[in-house]
């Protein structure tokens, strides 16, 4: 009888001592980023990388590998379709671009709204990776406009939490127009409804390109142009526009086609300045005076109307 409870405290105190030496499970830093079984949003799970962290080339590897498998839970689906190839990628200073077969244009709408975002969140973690871009087959990935969808951050999808992430939600915009001798800005506010899966920059730039509602105010910017991209880095905002936006018109004064952008887009709290480029090249001056390599703070004393015409408001 001793020697058994001498046996059961001897396996007590083992087992004492091996739960105190166990280490707590720590969660990992890094996330890999899914569609939920029901292909309505995206949902994460703690990744912890195999692979040197500080090697992006492996870490982008590692990553891909983790999209393209299945995640082991019923209630998640594999990023990337196993019908949807990528061929390749390259890092070129801190822009990711990942090259995908023709099969990526199969996708439906939502299911490629949802693999983009989740692919950009996931790789975005990357050190040295500060955004990325898609290739499908030979050309840069387009929008269902056939508009370039150009180069994404995390920021670029905006997801509501219990909300779906293409749910429709209502903005407030407070946008800036020409007028219409073109020599000031109509502030307009607009009621607007939109999918949650474009930024409110993109969203901003989109109605400054569709044009205002009031009757005494144009759109600043010239007839044709296209946006080709529009993100956020560190309180500035870049925006990309094609070729169309150096086609003059210059019945519309220069300051009132920049600081329609810049005034727009400054009424995000999280904008303090923009860059305005085009096709990604600021190595141009937009007609005399406004060098597109520079960036543009929000000019409070530029003659600006209100959308009824009654008078300067700034």
């Amino acid at each position: 009888m001793k020697s058994g409870w001498r046996f059961l405290s001897v396996l007590l105190l083992l087992l004492c001592i091996c739960g105190c030496g166990s280490e707590p499970e720590v969660d990992s830093e890094y996330r890999i980023f899914y569609t939920n079984k029901a292909n309505t949003k995206i949902i994460e799970k703690s990744y912890e990388p195999e692979v040197n962290t500080t090697d992006a080339f492996a870490m982008v590897e590692d990553f891909l590998e983790q999209l393209k498998s299945d995640p082991g839970d019923v209630e998640y689906k594999k990023t990337i379709p196993s019908d949807v190839n990528v061929t390749g990628y390259t890092i070129e200073e801190s822009l990711l671009t990942i090259y995908f077969d023709n099969s990526y244009s199969t996708l439906e709408k939502v299911q490629e709204t949802l693999m983009r975002a989740a692919i950009v969140r996931t790789m975005t973690q990357i050190q040295g990776v500060e955004c990325v871009t898609f290739v499908v087959g030979d050309a840069p990935l387009v929008d269902s406009n056939s508009n370039p969808v150009g180069v994404m951050t995390s920021d670029s999808f905006i997801e509501n939490p219990g909300e779906q992430i293409n749910s429709i939600q209502e903005a407030t915009l407070v946008l800036y127009f020409a007028s219409e001798d073109g020599k000031s800005l109509v502030k307009e506010t607009q009621e607007v409804h939109y999918s949650s899966n474009i930024s409110m920059e993109k969203l901003i730039m989109e109605h400054l390109l569709k044009g205002p509602e009031s009757k005494n105010a144009r759109t600043a910017i010239p007839a044709g142009t296209k946006l080709v991209n529009v993100s956020v880095l560190d309180g500035v905002c870049y925006v990309s526009l094609d070729e169309g936006f150096i086609n003059q018109d210059y019945s519309v004064e220069e300051p009132v086609v920049i600081y329609s952008i810049v005034n727009s887009l400054t009424e995000i709290s999280t904008i303090s300045k923009v860059q305005i480029s085009v096709n990604g090249d600021t190595a141009r001056v937009y007609r005399d005076s406004f060098p597109l390599d520079e960036l543009y703070e929000r000019n409070v004393e530029f003659k600006t109307v209100t959308e009824e015409g009654k008078g300067a408001v700034e």
